[in-house]
């Protein structure tokens, strides 16, 4: 077929498909769209979070295919019978790759699924080639956020309440959040629509406090970007500064008024800034780091 006529940009049709994998005992929750023939892209979100929370940022993705997951205990997963270890739910990543009939992707990791992004690039190291991590620390020897952030933070409360949620956002989320109203009523309709079980989420925590990646980070070779918002109630940034010098291959990117949702609140700028990461030859990422060093 011959196409006449000025054409003033191309979109990529997008084919999302939702799959339900069986990983031992565990069900899980899979989506994956394609939006491109770029290396496909896996985001492991936030505790408590589901995948489609990652939508929003996804979407200006749009030269590659993109998969998200639910977490055990999250969603559409199931949950455990016993609480898993970091190093178990990584093996559970690993395997949803396999079963994707993926050798290698790329991964972006959101605060909790940071940690998961980082336990399965150390223990799986083959089924990653680059590494993004935003908002996110090196488990329980992290510099501390906020107290108030952190007390809101052990509770699932903001899955179950969308009006506790709006309420909460400003301290707990810090940033712009407040001034995104319309985002903010989202994530709280799908929040509340799918939430994660009372178990899972203290399971997540329970696998959390009990980990920590900074014996061994300096080992992760593979190149990195770590993310973080300079107003991050959560997380602080030092966190950030500690993973970027003790990763050798690591590259901080300090996003100037961003709060623990800045991958939200700036998608379109967060996207270019990853997308810009996940195709610079490695050649080109050496002299970035050592000129940042």
């Amino acid at each position: 077929m011959v196409q006449t006529g000025p054409v003033s940009a191309v979109v990529n049709p997008v084919r999302s498909e939702t799959r339900m994998l069986t990983i031992g005992r565990l069900t899980i929750r899979v989506t994956t769209e394609n939006r491109g023939a770029g290396r496909p892209l896996l985001l492991i979100n936030g505790i408590g979070a589901t995948g489609d929370l990652f939508d929003p940022f996804r979407a200006h993705l749009t030269d590659r295919e993109t998969i998200t997951f639910d977490a055990p205990g999250v969603g559409g997963s199931s949950t455990p019978t016993y609480p898993p270890t970091m190093r178990r739910l990584a093996g559970v990543v690993a395997r949803i790759i396999d079963q994707l009939g993926h050798r290698r992707v790329d991964v972006l990791g959101l605060s909790w699924g940071g940690a998961l992004a980082q336990e399965l690039t150390h223990r799986h190291p083959d089924r990653v080639r680059r590494l993004v991590l935003a908002a996110t620390m090196p488990g329980w020897t992290s510099v501390p956020g906020r107290p108030a952030a952190m007390s809101i933070l052990m509770s699932p409360m903001r899955y179950y309440s969308p009006d506790y949620l709006r309420r909460v956002a400003p301290t707990l989320y810090g940033g712009v959040i407040a001034e995104h109203p319309d985002l903010l009523d989202e994530h709280a309709r799908q929040r509340s629509s799918n939430p994660p079980s009372q178990v899972g989420y203290l399971y997540q925590l329970t696998a959390l406090r009990r980990w920590t990646s900074l014996p061994w980070l300096r080992n992760v070779t593979h190149p990195t970007l770590v993310l973080a918002g300079d107003d991050d109630p959560i997380i602080p940034i030092a966190n950030a500064r500690l993973m970027a010098h003790q990763l050798p291959s690591g590259r901080l990117h300090t996003v100037k008024g961003g709060g623990h949702l800045f991958l939200f609140t700036r998608a379109e700028e967060l996207a270019e800034v990853v997308r810009d990461h996940l195709s610079t030859d490695a050649a080109l990422a050496k002299q970035r780091i050592a000129s940042s060093v």
